[in-house]
């Protein structure tokens, strides 16, 4: 499951954990805007509740929102006729799986805040723009993303002061990119400006580092990265946020700071609603970075103390156990990364047969079957791959199909390999290189051009292996397998400086682990053979 919030929206899905405000004795004015960022947002709601409302306004900002959600109805609670607290509560309800039941109830406090009669024609225009959003509930097909991107950029027109607007707007556009990414490049501009002049609004750090999570532009969000926790230190999704950055640009040991930082502060607050489940998401780019760094140890650390915490029934309003599927993945991806391919084989089910993240242990047993020389187990698991592919394209799970379908060409590719068919194994691996947008979660993915490189070294082709890995690394910069792969590549093809750069640079990475890879044992001697022979 988290796989697939990760391949679907993954800037949507990061839902914070912070206190349970609704405890006795543990009330939100407890949080201050030292501990979740400073915004302004002023509303024709009693003065009373204003610094309730940009609280709440705080905490939408950064994800948190069941919390939110929370704060907005005590503020209705203290000023029935605030209209904005209905548009608070509307725009709580708007996570990554806008289900019919929640668009319903979004639309059900638009209505509400409505019959209110705001006085201003802003407050108007927000309770409009988040109509535009829920209108049409039932329907799958309605584009309610450019809806409300419109309405908003209507909203900022009028309001051209709205700070808040102009950072809602910039989020719908990100929210709405496509693959030129002009949406993203738009609201970064907007963005940086608010930057300049409100450097402690959440909102604008979170949003930056989203406009720039995507390879090629990442090292521009490196200033927001590094701010966003200091604005907004009490949310543990501030705390992780700037990793989306670190990992992009294989910046490890900031990526595993950033991480450890936000599975503490989750684990210190009260967890309340659906939140708790975000130290897991945090786990998932912990676990990857250490791999990366040469820190496999501390890598399994992780793994089996998932196997320990509490089971959980319900994340993110959806029916399943985060701890299975954590365990699944970075499971996946131990194997996978360190090409334990005996232990790849070995993976136990522990998800059911109709249930998408199956698909993580097929695929991990089936490559390590084909590098295993058992093509009859891998196609096993590839028979498995497509049964549950037919269950999931019946049960209308489109995202969850793509993602299976994905993982049945990776496998087929392999066995194509196996069986001879280079020609064949590498077109289907291209196809999926093409649309490479960097991985940096331990959810068990290979990125299809270190895949090709792969098999082209074992084709006995190093010079085009070599370029196959040079293009990972410029999506994947300081990926592991992709800097050894590059460094074997430019040494079969008789390219010793080369091969020495990418040496120095995989040993520069995992200076700070204790890894007996063989890997970084082959690359240790070269070095050292290159350096007596200067």
């Amino acid at each position: 499951m988290l796989r697939y919030l990760t391949a679907t929206a993954l800037f949507t899905a990061l839902i914070i954990v912070l206190p349970c405000l609704a405890d006795e004795g543990h009330h939100q004015h407890e949080l201050t805007a030292e501990q979740l960022g400073t915004v302004h947002f002023p509303t024709s709601c009693s003065p009373g509740v204003q610094k309730d409302f940009e609280r709440g306004i705080a905490l939408l900002h950064s994800f948190a929102f069941d919390t939110a959600e929370q704060t907005f109805r005590q503020v209705l609670a203290k000023d029935p006729s605030c209209a904005m607290a209905h548009w608070g509560i509307a725009k709580s309800k708007w996570r990554w799986d806008t289900d019919v039941p929640r668009r319903e109830q979004g639309a059900s406090e638009v209505k509400a805040g409505q019959h209110l009669h705001p006085p201003t024609s802003r407050e108007r225009a927000y309770l409009g723009a988040m109509g535009k959003f829920y209108a049409h509930p039932k329907s799958e097909k309605y584009n309610r993303g450019a809806a409300f991107n419109h309405a908003m950029e209507k909203l900022i027109l009028q309001n051209p002061d709205d700070h808040e607007a102009q950072a809602f707007y910039a989020w719908s556009l990100i929210d709405t990119d496509d693959d030129d990414h002009a949406n993203r490049k738009k609201a970064a501009a907007i963005l940086e400006k608010l930057f300049v002049e409100e450097p402690n609004h959440p909102g604008v750090a979170h949003y930056l580092i989203h406009s720039y999570d995507v390879p090629g532009m990442a090292e521009l969000g490196l200033p927001a990265a590094r701010r966003y926790a200091q604005i907004a230190p009490a949310a543990p999704h501030a705390l992780h946020m700037p990793s989306h950055i670190f990992a992009r640009l294989g910046l490890w040991q900031e990526d595993i700071d950033s991480n450890l930082a936000s599975i503490k502060a989750s684990r210190a607050s009260t967890m309340h609603g659906d939140d708790e489940g975000h130290q897991f998401h945090a786990m998932e780019f912990l676990v990857y970075a250490y791999l990366q760094s040469g820190r496999e140890a501390e890598a399994r650390s992780v793994i089996e103390e998932v196997k320990t915490l509490p089971k959980m029934h319900n994340m993110y309003g959806a029916d399943y156990d985060p701890n299975i599927s954590a365990i699944v993945e970075y499971s996946a991806g131990y194997v996978t990364e360190l090409h334990q391919w005996k232990d790849a084989v070995a993976l136990p089910l522990l998800t059911k047969e109709d249930d998408g993240d199956s698909s993580m242990t097929y695929k991990a047993r089936a490559i390590g079957a084909v590098h295993l020389g058992d093509l009859q187990t891998a196609k096993q698991n590839l028979q498995a791959i497509d049964k549950l592919h037919a269950v999931l394209v019946e049960q209308k799970k489109p995202v969850e199909a793509g993602a299976v379908d994905q993982d049945h060409r990776i496998i087929q590719a392999w066995i194509d390999h196996a069986e001879g068919h280079n020609d064949d194994a590498l077109k289907l691996l291209q196809e999926i290189a093409k649309k490479d947008n960097g991985i940096f979660a331990a959810d068990g993915d290979t990125p299809a051009h270190e895949m090709m490189g792969d098999i082209l070294m074992e084709m006995n082709r190093p010079e085009p292996a070599l370029a196959e890995y040079e293009a990972e690394l410029k999506v994947n910069p300081n990926r592991f397998n992709s800097l050894y792969g590059a460094g074997r590549a430019a040494e079969a093809a008789n390219n010793p400086s080369k091969s020495a750069s990418y040496y120095q640079q995989l040993v520069k990475i995992c200076a700070a682990g204790n890894s007996t890879r063989p890997e970084l044992m082959h690359a240790h001697a070269f070095l050292s053979t290159i350096a007596k022979t200067n």
